[in-house]
């Protein structure tokens, strides 16, 4: 979840409802509840859902499970966050991005029958999906949690159709936890009675709670390895679970850790609902996600030598730095790394498994950048590695251009990811 603040049309709307609670982030369901009632719950007519948790790779589980659904013919409403460009992205309605004019009628009828009571801008955004999901046709909802499960804003649903956790590592201590374990077993929070829930790779300690939860509530843990697996082939993806096996495409999204994002929709789909296999390979071929090891091809990229290479990723925990780490290892070219990141994040474990695979190493904070970290900061958690940029387009021109064809890679926060794609021109569509 992230308040990256809108600009335009729907900043006096969020800014009203910014003062109705003092605080941000406040994990309870009790006063959504009851928003939800005096809408006449929403969230018990929905189309089919599926769930998703964890702490990287949800977005991008999202992305492949909206990609299969629509591959299958089915209209898909997709409930994610943060926006990155556009405030509307966070709802797609039946595979569309919703219109201001639709987005702001909702909000509006959400907010008269809220009537001025305490509530977070999180859970009117949630009970403004859920109403819109409610009233238009489909035959999938994708709902990713914003933070936590047990007690995030889109639990308040019923028992979904399937769930899918996704890797869980540390990140939003201060809410979910000093602990693996206690943060997993936040996440496991979304577990239902009955209702299967696949699940990648996982710590040890993740696994044990994840298991006993399902457990608790009478659920099928659908583990990799176990239940189902997932490995890369020369030619893309080799698939099975106990409905059987299929030979697939390599995931439009780059970077291995995506094998496991794609497995997990995969496994949730085929559990949950009566999926069409042959929808399945071109969902995973066709998958889009935004600023997660996205290539641009825009004005920033132009700025770079001809043969260089520029990526975006909004990665920006330590279970990210890791994953990033990973792909840049297979890299055969230099990798200059440019970093900017929100306050209060872990920056030092972050960068700690970048840092052997930068050639050049800059810290930035945009001046739009909500929430930005101090560069020097940055360049502190770096052992002093890190230069000053001190913006994206200094750094881009700062980077030394002798030596072969190099990639470039923006990375450490969506927030960071979002003034980088309005800067490049890239649009979300």
């Amino acid at each position: 979840m992230s308040d990256n603040p809108p600009q335009g049309r729907f900043a006096a709307v969020v800014q009203r409802l910014h003062a109705l609670h003092p605080r941000l982030i406040d994990l309870s369901l009790g006063r959504l509840q009851t928003l939800l009632g005096k809408l006449d719950h929403p969230e018990r007519r929905l189309p089919p859902v599926v769930h998703v948790a964890g702490t990287n790779g949800k977005g991008s589980t999202c992305a492949f499970l909206r990609a299969i659904g629509e591959s299958a013919g089915w209209r898909v409403h997709v409930f994610t966050s943060p926006h990155l460009v556009r405030f509307n992205e966070r709802i797609r309605l039946a595979g569309r991005i919703i219109d201001d004019d639709a987005l702001q009628a909702a909000l509006d009828e959400v907010e008269r029958r809220n009537d001025g009571a305490a509530i977070t801008v999180f859970e009117v955004l949630t009970a403004t999906a859920l109403l819109l999901f409610s009233r238009v046709p489909a035959e999938l909802v994708v709902l990713e949690v914003g933070l936590g499960g047990r007690f995030d804003a889109t639990n308040v649903i019923p028992p979904p159709a399937a769930g899918a956790i996704t890797s869980i590592s540390f990140d939003h201590r201060e809410f979910l936890g000093s602990t693996l374990a206690a943060i997993a077993g936040e996440k496991a929070g979304i577990i239902k009675p009955g209702v299967p829930v696949a699940t990648g790779l996982q710590a040890a300690e993740v696994l044990a709670v994840l298991r006993e939860e399902a457990a608790r509530q009478g659920a099928r843990l659908l583990e990799r390895g176990h239940d189902w697996t997932i490995a890369r082939t020369p030619s893309g993806l080799a698939y099975a679970d106990a409905a059987g096996t299929l030979v697939l495409p390599p995931p439009a999204l780059p970077g291995p850790h995506q094998t496991d994002n794609a497995g997990i929709a995969i496994a949730a789909l085929r559990a949950g609902l009566r999926l069409p296999t042959q929808a399945i390979a071109p969902g995973i071929a066709g998958a889009v996600w935004p600023a997660r090891l996205q290539r641009l091809s825009g004005r920033l990229a132009a700025t770079l030598p001809a043969g260089w290479e520029l990526w975006l990723d909004g990665g920006h925990n330590p279970g990210a730095g890791l994953v990033l780490a990973e792909h840049l290892s297979a890299s055969d070219r230099p990798v200059h790394l440019i970093v900017g990141m929100k306050k209060g994040k872990d920056s030092r474990d972050f960068l700690r498994p970048l840092l052997p695979h930068a050639a050049t190493l800059w810290a930035v904070a945009e001046p739009a950048q909500h929430m930005a970290m101090p560069v020097a900061d940055i360049i502190a958690a770096s052992g002093g590695v890190a230069r000053p940029g001190p913006t994206v387009a200094a750094a881009l021109a700062a980077i030394p251009r002798h030596g072969p064809p190099a990639s470039v890679l923006i990375c450490g926060s969506l927030y960071l990811a979002g003034e980088v794609l309005k800067a490049d021109g890239a649009g979300i569509t």
